[in-house]
């Protein structure tokens, strides 16, 4: 199957009840990043761009991922909102995580080793907590990183501003938005991260592209080597 370059989509926390404290903060900007989410994965998926969904389990160890967007759908609200626009369709991969990397305990990696996957792209809540653990995790096993800046939200936009910096100068992730014209080759923008050089050209339909995320020789080394180990 042609994964589009193989990239993977990778969708954090979206599928989410928000009863936690002081969650009305980061409900109505995540409705945002999730309409902006739901377009992306539209243009993502036409080009056969696997879809992965990473949620936490929230300490119930006998949840379904199913079960846990029904009650988003019929709960109302933010819930229900993001639930409707980024449902999950019947070729889409799920993982339920216990902690805030979509890496901790999960067959995250595995699956994304079965799909060969080169290069991610995190969207999802909160962008300073569970993006950024799971962008540090994607960081640590070398795959080229794109976090679009619209399809991420946290409680407040000065700590999504942050933790976007952070992932720039840091993890040498692009942020670079996910609008654009579609069917240009360029950017209608430039670069977040021109320093890096995965990252000096990139498509305004979906992001950085497939060779601006080119591996090094020591990318492939550690493929090979996680391949080994899974094997």
């Amino acid at each position: 199957m042609n994964h589009g370059g193989k990239r993977a989509l990778i969708l954090v926390d979206f599928i989410n009840l928000f009863d936690f404290p002081h969650a009305e903060k980061l409900a109505a900007r995540a409705v945002e990043a999730a309409k902006r989410t739901a377009k992306l994965k539209e243009r993502m998926k036409t080009e056969g761009v696997p879809c992965i969904y990473a949620n936490d389990n929230f300490g119930h160890w006998r949840s379904e991922f199913s079960k846990l967007v029904a009650e988003c759908l019929a709960k109302g609200g933010a819930s229900s909102d993001i639930a409707r626009l980024l449902e999950p369709a019947a070729d889409d991969y799920s993982v339920l995580k216990p902690r805030h990397s979509a890496f901790y305990e999960t067959p995250l990696e595995y699956l994304l080793a079965s799909l060969e996957t080169e290069a991610v792209v995190l969207t999802g809540v909160a962008a300073d907590s569970c993006i950024m653990f799971t962008a540090h995790d994607a960081y640590l096993r070398q795959l080229a990183m794109w976090v679009p800046s619209d399809c991420v939200a946290s409680s407040a936009p000065a700590y999504t501003r942050a933790a976007l910096g952070h992932m720039k100068r840091i993890l040498k992730a692009s942020i670079a938005p996910s609008t654009g014209r579609a069917g240009s080759t360029t950017c209608s923008s430039t670069p977040d991260n021109t320093s890096s050089p995965r990252s000096s050209r990139s498509c305004s339909a979906c992001g950085p592209s497939a060779s601006t995320w080119a591996r090094t020789a020591r990318r492939s080394t550690w493929k090979g080597r996680r391949r080994s180990t899974l094997a």
